[in-house]
């Protein structure tokens, strides 16, 4: 029950460093890995942020592509129909229309035109728009920034070097290399499973209606188009994996990256070390309006005085608020006893306390239990029984 006092040990952490295990990318990641350039410790996330700030993001133009051409196929299937009404309805009104009005003068085929336009393009086109903005949503969420479009100088300037290096004699441009080969393979085997399957019944068409023939070949069309763009699809998902990771690769810092980083994010070391000297000298000269809210004040008896506050509400552990030793040690003694707070003589304890902890700081984990005898004896002292250990 005493201990219920005191805050329970902690389960052990992993150590701060300690490489996370590696993907079953890591052995292609090592043509594109960072270390060669000396950075290899992992992006902070202020490192990533920035960078999503300046619209740098794992993306995958595969996915998004997919979804461009998968969603306006569909609709091309479901809307079919009203496609080829549409269609028939314009050939009918334009040779209507030819026939009997002179097109140099009437200003009636422009906007026939573009109404025609309108209804056989828009639905396609609105929907390709919406899958655009959906496969970049679904990979990097709702990010707006004009960084990427901005002008810079540094990219007008040519590097021929560095452009044919990469587009034709790196790893990247192999690993691009492949990916177009393979979709091309896919989409050609698609095709050529779908036509031997039909062919039979292709080579009836010969004799058949010329709209049978169309619809015959329109729903061929479809098909090929409809299996090709989901298989693009699926294999744009292993390429997104693979583009996060890269991006990560990207972003890695050298270990003087990391170092300036935390210098500006926290602040010099040198300073926040003068700070906390600064705060404890603060601390040291105030603290004597500190002992009469400590629980206990341990002693050595004579030599050392360690005031110590417990308020488990608001501490994760007890806190030393005073300490001193001789004279101040004395003092603290006498402010104890004028505001009747308990002192407890435990050498070991007050010697280690007033060495290893400072002012405004909760005492180590190996002194809870000794810690905890010790206010047991304090609130027995005061009376206060068990219900305190609750």
């Amino acid at each position: 029950m005493i201990l219920e006092l005191l805050p329970q040990a902690s389960g052990p952490l992993v150590p701060p460093g300690l490489p996370l295990s590696r993907s079953r990318f890591a052995m292609h990641l090592q043509w594109f890995a960072a270390e060669d350039e000396g950075r290899t410790e992992e992006p902070t996330e202020q490192k990533i942020r920035k960078a999503r700030e300046e619209g740098k993001v794992a993306k995958s133009s595969e996915l998004t592509s997919a979804f461009v051409l998968l969603f306006p196929i569909v609709t091309i299937g479901i809307l079919g129909g009203y496609f080829f009404e549409t269609m028939g309805e314009m050939i009918r009104f334009f040779l209507k229309t030819t026939a009997t009005v002179d097109i140099t003068r009437d200003a009636t085929i422009a906007p026939a035109a573009f109404s025609y336009f309108l209804r056989l393009a828009l639905p396609v086109v609105l929907v390709a728009f919406v899958a655009a903005i959906m496969g970049n949503v679904l990979q990097v969420g709702f990010l707006f920034t004009t960084k990427p479009i901005t002008p810079d100088v540094n990219r007008i300037v040519p590097r021929f070097g560095r452009f044919f290096q990469r587009s034709f004699f790196s790893a990247e441009a192999a690993f691009n290399l492949a990916k177009s080969l393979v979709k091309v393979a896919v989409v050609a085997v698609i095709a050529y499973l779908n036509i031997s399957g039909d062919f039979p019944k292709i080579g009836n068409l010969t004799t058949a209606p010329f709209l049978v023939s169309v619809a015959e070949f329109a729903a061929l069309a479809l098909r090929v188009l409809i299996e090709s763009a989901i298989a693009l699809l699926l294999l744009a998902l292993p390429d997104y994996l693979f583009q996060r990771r890269l991006h990560v690769e990207s972003l890695k810092m050298s270990k003087q990256e990391v170092k300036e980083e935390r210098k500006q994010s926290e602040g010099d070391p040198l300073v926040r070390s003068r700070l906390r000297e600064r705060m404890r000298d603060l601390l040291t000269k105030n603290m004597l309006q500190n002992v009469p809210r400590a629980d206990v004040v341990i002693t050595n008896p004579t030599h050392f005085a360690v005031g110590v506050e417990w308020k488990r509400e608001r501490m994760p552990a007890p806190m030393v608020i005073a300490k001193g030793a001789d004279l101040i040690a004395l003092r603290i003694r006498e402010v104890a006893r004028e505001n009747n707070v308990p002192i407890i003589e435990n050498k070991p304890l007050a010697q280690a306390l007033y060495r290893e902890v400072e002012i405004g700081d909760v005492i180590p984990e190996q002194y809870y239990e000794v810690m905890a005898l010790v206010l047991a004896e304090v609130y027995r002292m005061n009376g206060k029984g068990r219900e305190m250990f609750v």
